[in-house]
């Protein structure tokens, strides 16, 4: 390849990937402004609620226990080399509330949830829906994308807590049966150690990664192309930019709420 035919393939990459990304953002800033008006259809809020929130708990539970349970073994192997196996409560709750559980919680719904988002209003576009719905004076971004995006944004903190609460019993399990911990001991240390910006930072960052989870969903459901295999990258394209979505704001958050 020559070296005009090399700049030019990296051009048009590079404003593929910015007119990508320009989409994106238009698709979000217009979202936003359709929360904001009524009607907000309040009976597919609630089926999201349960779709996204309800349903998504055992996989969240399940991931967030035997991530608390692994962590708490890291922890005490790493730390009883100097000494400090008492750190092993404090250091596997603050690690679940502040990073892990947020982020494995929204990472296992950007598989669940935006997946599913992106089929199904794929589907529903390649099978003329969306048009069906314009006809009858149905605007698709006010009926599809906003109640899914109230309800993820709605749903995450409640399932972060969730999956907090139960990686700090995985932990306390292996500490107790495992490990020698005093039961009584080991609560004490974990609320003790604990403060409420810690836990409000976790829940914070829940929101706003189902908050990306649903967007980037309906997002990549909305401009699906025609077909089953339209529909398929959609899906596909959907989980993996709602994966990137989550680590970079994660780093965002983190870097706003801790940085001093």
């Amino acid at each position: 390849m020559s070296p005009a035919a090399f700049l030019g393939a990296t051009g048009r990459g590079t404003a593929g990937i910015l007119g990508a990304i320009g989409r994106f953002l238009g698709f979000g800033v217009q979202s936003l402004g359709w929360i904001f008006r009524p009607p907000w259809y309040p009976r597919e809020i609630g089926a999201q609620l349960m779709q996204i929130g309800w349903l998504s708990l055992p996989v969240i539970g399940m991931t967030a226990l035997f991530t608390g349970a692994a962590l708490a073994l890291q922890i005490f192997a790493g730390s009883a080399r100097y000494g400090a196996e008492f750190a092993v409560p404090s250091i596997t709750a603050i690690g679940m509330v502040r990073e892990l559980g947020p982020v494995l919680g929204g990472l296992m719904v950007a598989a669940r949830v935006a997946s599913s988002i992106a089929a199904e209003i794929g589907t529903m576009k390649v099978s003329e829906q969306l048009d069906a719905l314009r006809t009858l004076a149905v605007e698709p971004m006010q009926y599809l994308t906003v109640p899914r995006l109230i309800a993820a944004t709605l749903a995450m903190p409640v399932l972060v807590a969730a999956g907090d609460s139960i990686g700090i019993l995985g932990g306390y399990a292996v500490g107790v049966t495992r490990l020698g911990f005093d039961g009584a001991t080991y609560l004490r240390n974990t609320l003790e150690f604990l403060q409420f910006w810690d836990v409000a930072s976790g829940l914070v960052k829940g929101a706003v990664f189902g908050f990306l989870v649903a967007l980037a969903g309906c997002f990549f459901g909305m401009n699906s192309g025609r077909g089953a295999q339209g529909v398929g990258e959609a899906t596909k394209s959907a989980v993996v930019l709602a994966s990137v979505l989550i680590l970079a704001a994660n780093y965002l958050l983190t870097e706003a709420f801790f940085s001093a």
